[in-house]
C-alpha cells in the first residue's frame, strides 16, 4: 500500500499542554479521507504538522515519503486550505491567481481560470468583497491549481451555509476526479464526509480509534439489541465498541467480520454517523493516554 501520510508516536506540545500525543496512523494514497473527532482531539494540530506549519515534539511523521516542510519540492506537492479559508482581502481574485502562478512552479493557469469562470467569480473583485462561500472556493482553487499530490483541508466548510457547503464539496470532488490527488478533509459534519469520502479516521484524545475504508467499516459494525441476560452469550470474536443497558434490554455496538446468527439479538447496520459517534462516545480505554503536564 502506498502511504500518503504516516505518523508513529507523533506528539506536539504547546508549553505544558499536549495538542497531540502518541498518534500512530497510516493514511493510504489515492483516497479521500475524512478526519473526524471532537474539539481538542488534535485534528488541526495533526494537519498543521502534515503541511509543515508545525514541527513535532515527539515521534516521526512522513508525508508523501518525506519530512513535511523541509524542501520546496516537497511543499509544492501539498495543497492546503485552512479553517478560515484565508485570502488577502485587499487583493482581487485575479491578483490571487497571479500570486499563485508566481509561487508555484506547477501552477495550472487554465485550470484556475476555468474553475473560477464556472463559479462566476469576477477576476476584478477584491477578496474582501466576496461571500464566505466564494472565499472558500477561491482558496480551494488556489490549492487545486498548484496540482498537488495531496490536498489537506482543515474544516474549510465549517462556517458556510448548507448550500455553500454543497457547492464547495461539489467543486472539491470535481477537482479530485480530474486530477487524482489524495485528500485529507477534517470536518465536524459527518454528512459531508459521507457524501465525499471513501476512507475515515476517528481521532479522540489524539489517538486513532478506528481507521479504514468506509464501506468495509460499515459492513463490519452492527447494533445489537436483545434481552439483558444475553450479554454474556456473545461470541468471543466480537469486539465490543459501546453498550447501553436498561432493566430488560441491552444495546451493543460491535465489530465483527463474521455473521451474527444468535436469534436472541436483533441486528442492525450502522450509518457513518452512528459509527463515528460510537467511537467518540466510547473511546477504547486500553489505548487512551492522559495529556500529562510537563513539570520543570
Amino acid at each position: 500500500m502506498t502511504v500518503a501520510l504516516e505518523a508513529n508516536g507523533l506528539g506536539k506540545r504547546y508549553g505544558r499542554i499536549w495538542g497531540l500525543s502518541d498518534c500512530t496512523l497510516a493514511i493510504p494514497a489515492g483516497r479521500v479521507v475524512g478526519l473526524v473527532g471532537p474539539n481538542g482531539a488534535g485534528k488541526t494540530t495533526l494537519l498543521h504538522l502534515a503541511v509543515g506549519l508545525l514541527q513535532p515534539t515527539t515521534g516521526s511523521l512522513s508525508v508523501l515519503g518525506g519530512r513535511p516542510g523541509t524542501t520546496s519540492a516537497q511543499l509544492a506537492r501539498i495543497g492546503f486550505v485552512a479553517q478560515d479559508a484565508p485570502t488577502y482581502t485587499g487583493l482581487s481574485v485575479g491578483d490571487h491567481l497571479r500570486l499563485g502562478a508566481w509561487m508555484n512552479p506547477s501552477w495550472d493557469a487554465r485550470l484556475a481560470e476555468e474553475r473560477l469562470g464556472r463559479l462566476g467569480l469576477d477576476p476584478r473583485r477584491k477578496a474582501g468583497q466576496l461571500s464566505g462561500g466564494q472565499r472558500a472556493q477561491l482558496a480551494l482553487t488556489l490549492a487545486v491549481a498548484k496540482r498537488p499530490d495531496l490536498l489537506v483541508l482543515d474544516e474549510p466548510v465549517a462556517s458556510l451555509d448548507p448550500l455553500a457547503r454543497r457547492e464547495f464539496l461539489k467543486g472539491l470532488m470535481e477537482g479530485v476526479a480530474e486530477h487524482g490527488a489524495s485528500v485529507i478533509l477534517s470536518s465536524h459534519i459527518v454528512a459531508d464526509l459521507q457524501r465525499v469520502c471513501d476512507y475515515v479516521v476517528v481521532l479522540v484524545d489524539s489517538r486513532v480509534q478506528v481507521a479504514g475504508d468506509i464501506q468495509e467499516l460499515l459492513a463490519t459494525h452492527h447494533r445489537l439489541t436483545g434481552p439483558r441476560h444475553a450479554r454474556g452469550a456473545l461470541p468471543g470474536d466480537l469486539l465490543l465498541i459501546g453498550e447501553s443497558q436498561t432493566d430488560r434490554q441491552s444495546t451493543l455496538i460491535v465489530r465483527t467480520d463474521g455473521p451474527i446468527l444468535d436469534p436472541a439479538w436483533t441486528v442492525e447496520q450502522l450509518d457513518l454517523e452512528d459509527l463515528v459517534l460510537a467511537y467518540m462516545t466510547h473511546p477504547r480505554e486500553h489505548e487512551r493516554r492522559p495529556h500529562l503536564e510537563i513539570h520543570r
